[in-house]
């Protein structure tokens, strides 16, 4: 008899397994590592990992879970499951709760043995927290190996639980291993992002197992026959296995016989030599999903006790089933798929119904957890009534379990079945329309906006609003209105106009009404409608404080303060902010609050008390328990004023803890706002603009009604046009939004401010800014009252109107708290040019050194260089009394012709006023040839240029 696979040894797999043990020893460091084993169906990865888990089994604790076949309609959470209850299986259940505190009631929506937990006692934050939290309290007990084997079988919310442990998990003892069928992945689905997603972002290091050569082919093949083979058997075997170690077992069994002619009858060869119970038991196992229990296999084989003993002996004796952990398994997936195909129709839908059967008898399902698969056994027991009750039980499972991305794809297996079962709202209990409103919310809370609006669309075209409940068909509209909103798309504001005209005066629900009205306040106010929404939120108010919902009441006066902010009303707003958080009584709302008044405060330049109110949201959001998740919405608020502090690098991991799980694209929108400024900030402009030229089309749809889009993306293209040097494009996108003639927000200031800086630089390059000043300063001076004369405006007019007194007190006002840290630069730097100018090239000196210093701390490439390009320039010395980087004291260039007659005219003792009179140029154009002529001749002062000059026009000569 062929022994089992397991029983040999493995071969050709040290350059693998020298992987894992050096992934292994750097996870021992504190450091967690992640690893996907992949490759094609049969290569070994099971078999590598399940090496592996042995090898280290005394110096950590190694937990499995497998994700399941089935089919389209996977199971939630389905390798976690497994893997989190070994944990507390290790750590005692009781521990568990007292280190995870509220932790474990969220746990409970996975392990209802740990905490048995309602839905509305938590949250999918809270969920996925717990998780991680588990998993950190489990490592610092002992190291922990968690693998995950079949991940091409995952569902979305498993790859969306890992994906957020990928980004989580920073510190810890921990391995990741997944398994994954390479050929079973295909392009563009849910598995293939992940792990693209995941590789780019170096989150997951990929090892790839490959083929056997013929030395390994051969010494496999030996193993198993335990005997030398012929050159002739091992050719016959690898010609057909081709290198594959599973294929090479199943051939070695037939290597003394003629081999089967294909794949199929190679892996049905050992189920073919099998005795009639025997392959009752196996035919039976194969469909399944899992492991399974030795009463389950009793109840479904139909034969006697020791007749099933011997048939389940033979089975494993001849290498098709295992037993693991008390429980049997098939040996290989591929082995189940074959013997599973091999079933006819009948003989497959009849065995399906004895498991769906059975485990309705046993009380599985939904109270177990086992929705999933109860589903999947009626749809292929082809019984479409019961199929359709199993698939609404198992979407209604899964979406209480926040296993959005599961329930979706449950959902549509009703809606696919609803068209064959008459009496479908019947079997379900819920009306068709209000089936498809809930399961449009759970594929847009899966992150999948566009089938969100597609299946609220269907339902709309379903609507007869003569006889249809005027609520279900205002929150159909609301939905829709809400759907494209986060897929950035226009058309929210109709739809919600309409859902108002739905309700009318004859739907007596002020909540409703409310809800509505808030979301048309928020549209309005988003897109500059500012004494619209106003307006509209007053109405949301009264009809809130109607029905006694301080939330809808809270969410009003955050409307109304965001108004009030952008139309100038500043000390309103504030007040108004004031109210909304006083009346917030749930998470949301208060969330809510810290959001929105954080962003005002970043608009308004208090940088500082930004971040402050978004940590203090933070905090809360760690009392919530969704500190990672949903406290996470905030680190775009955050972001924004940090960066402008200039802490780029804490930036840039907000940016890399991304979570790369399904999320709607109007939130990926804000985010690549940032990350374009960061990658201009860091000199990377190239790839900032094809980040700006892939997002144009959305910014350009959503910015008609979105405003602070708009401008968003006026920023990238600002930023990106300063970091390539091109300053006028810089300087035209500014000017272009001054003369827009849409709603204006609080956005422009700072765009206004960088304007500032911008009219200086081409200035003194000699560029006609006079038209660019005028606008700039007639926009700036036109703002609301309470808006005018801080220290933006200060900075503003040195910039337009340049001094040294006005430069030396905006370097001063740039060293504060509210004024972007890259002000710091630029002011040093006009007032460099400024002193050069006057002709103090030591206090210039100075000056720019500081600026040097500040580009270099901030690490902005694009400052730096404007910095050491005027220094060059200027031939001025460094700190250290080295001259500026690419000048050479001992080299006099030559002066072109319009520096050669700047020098003339300097040598006549003009100043750089009569000199620009003199050639009918600007006065920083003069100052830009003045510094160069400087550096040319090797000169520290105007006095010795003209020195020089005569020298050069008139060497004394010596007489003999």
């Amino acid at each position: 008899m062929l022994p089992s696979a397991p029983s040999t040894a493995m071969v050709g797999r040290e350059a693998e397994t020298r992987v894992l043990r050096g992934g292994f020893e750097r996870s021992l460091e504190d450091a967690p590592v992640a690893l996907l084993v992949e490759g094609e169906a049969g290569i070994g990865k099971s078999r590598l990992l399940r090496e592996f888990a042995a090898d280290v089994a005394n110096r950590a604790d190694v937990h499995v879970g497998w994700c399941l076949d089935l089919g389209a309609s996977r199971s939630p959470f389905g390798p976690l499951v497994g893997i989190l209850r070994s944990i507390v299986s290790r750590l005692g259940a009781d521990s568990v709760r007292e280190q995870l505190g509220v932790g474990a009631e969220a746990l409970g929506m996975l392990l209802p043995e740990l905490n048995p937990t309602e839905r509305s006692q938590t949250s999918p934050d809270r969920v996925r927290d717990a998780i991680a939290a588990l998993i950190e309290v489990a490592a610092e007990r002992n190291p922990q190996v968690l693998i995950v084997e079949d991940l091409h079988w995952a569902d979305d919310s498993t790859l969306a639980i890992l994906s957020f442990l990928l980004r989580t998990l920073s510190r810890g003892r921990i391995m990741l291993l997944l398994s994954c069928r390479s050929d079973d992945v295909r392009r563009g689905d849910a598995v293939s992002s992940f792990i693209g997603e995941s590789t780019r972002a170096r989150l997951l290091e990929r090892l790839q197992v490959d083929r056997l050569d013929s030395a390994a082919v051969r010494e496999l093949a030996e193993s198993i026959m335990g005997q030398p083979l012929s050159d002739a058997a091992i050719e016959r075997i690898q010609s057909r296995a081709e290198g594959v170690p599973f294929f090479v077992e199943e051939i070695a069994g037939c290597s003394a016989g003629p081999l089967p002619g294909t794949l199929r009858d190679l892996l049905l060869a050992r189920f073919d030599r099998l005795g009639g119970d025997a392959r009752r038991v196996v035919q039976v196992a194969s469909g399944a999903d899992r492991a399974l229990s030795h009463p389950t296999i009793a109840a479904l084989a139909g034969i006697g006790d020791d007749r099933l003993d011997e048939a389940i002996r033979e089975a494993t004796q001849s290498g098709i089933l295992i037993v693991l952990d008390d429980e049997y398994r098939f040996r290989h997936a591929l082995l189940r798929e074959a013997v599973h195909d091999d079933l006819l129709p009948g003989e497959r839908a009849r065995l399906h119904r004895a498991y769906a059967e059975l485990m309705e008898e046993q009380g599985d399902g939904v109270a177990s957890g086992e929705a999933a698969a109860l589903a999947f056994h009626w749809q292929l027991a082809q019984d479409p009534r019961r199929a359709l009750a199993a698939a609404m039980a198992a979407m209604s499972d899964a979406k209480a379990r926040f296993a959005f991305a599961s329930a979706g794809r449950f959902g549509e297996l009703v809606l696919e079945l609803w068209a064959q079962v008459p009496d479908a709202a019947e079997i379900v209990d819920i009306p068709r329309l209000e089936f498809l409103r809930t399961l449009g919310s759970v594929l847009r809370n899966a992150g999948d906006g566009e089938r969100a609006l597609a299946v609220v669309n269907l339902a709309l075209s379903e609507v007869d609003a003569a006889t249809a409940d005027p609520r279900t068909h205002a929150r159909l509209l609301r939905d829709k209105a809400y759907y494209t909103r986060n897929l950035g798309r226009n058309g929210a504001v109709p739809l919600l106009q309409e859902s108002l005209a739905v309700l009318g005066v004859r739907v007596d629900d002020d909540r409703l009404r409310a809800s509505v009205l808030n979301q048309l306040g928020s549209r309005y106010m988003v897109a500059g409608r500012l004494v619209e929404a106003i307006e509209i939120a007053a109405e949301a108010e009264s009809r809130g404080e109607a029905v006694g919902s301080d939330e809808e009441t809270s969410i009003a006066a955050n409307i109304r303060a965001a108004s009030l902010a952008h139309l100038g009303r500043i000390a309103e707003a504030h007040e108004q902010y004031g109210l909304a958080l006083r009346r917030a009584n749930t998470t949301n709302a208060e969330l809510r609050y810290r959001v929105n008044y954080s962003d005002l405060l970043g608009l308004l330049g208090r940088y500082r008390d930004a971040v402050r109110v978004a940590d203090e949201g933070m905090e809360r959001a760690r009392v919530y328990g969704v500190e990672r998740t949903t406290g996470a919405i905030m680190t775009q608020n955050m972001a924004v004023p940090l960066l402008e502090m200039g802490e780029i690098a804490r930036v840039e991991g907000m940016l890399a803890r991304e979570l790369a799980q399904a999320t709607l694209r109007i939130f990926h929108a804000y985010s690549t706002m940032t990350r374009v400024r960061v990658l201009s900030w860091r000199g990377r402009h190239v790839e900032a603009a094809e980040i700006v030229r892939e997002w144009h089309p959305m910014f350009t749809e959503a910015g008609v009604e979105e405003r602070q889009i708009w401008y968003d993306e006026i920023m990238m293209r600002l930023s990106v046009a300063e970091s390539r040097g091109d300053l006028a494009a810089a300087l035209a996108e500014v000017r272009a939004m001054l003369r827009d003639d849409g709603p204006r927000l609080l956005h422009e200031r700072r765009l206004m401010l960088e304007a500032g800086w911008l009219i200086a630089e081409l200035g003194a390059s000699g560029e006609s800014v006079d038209d660019a000043r005028d606008e700039v300063r007639a926009a700036w001076l036109s703002q609301p009252e309470q808006l005018l004369g801080d220290a933006w405006w200060s900075m503003l007019s040195a910039f337009l109107d340049p001094s040294i007194p006005a430069l030396q007190a905006a370097v001063g006002l740039a060293d504060g708290d509210d004024v972007p840290v890259t002000f710091r630069v630029m002011t040093r730097l006009e007032l460099a040019r400024m002193l050069v100018d006057a002709g103090d090239r030591g206090a210039a000196a100075s000056v720019l050194d500081e600026a040097l210093r500040t580009a270099e701390s901030l690490a902005h490439v694009p400052l730096g260089r404007a910095v050491a390009d005027f220094a060059h320039a200027a031939g001025l010395r460094t700190a250290e009394g080295e001259r500026a980087p690419g000048t050479d004291p001992g080299r006099t260039d030559p002066l072109t012709a319009r520096e050669l007659q700047v020098l003339e005219l300097i040598t006549e003792g003009l100043s750089n006023r009569q000199i620009a009179e003199r050639l009918f140029i600007s006065v920083k154009t003069v100052s830009v040839h003045v510094s160069a002529v400087l550096r040319k001749l090797g000169v520290a002062s105007r006095t010795e240029a003209a020195v020089r000059h005569r020298d050069l026009a008139h060497p004394f000569v010596s007489l003999p």
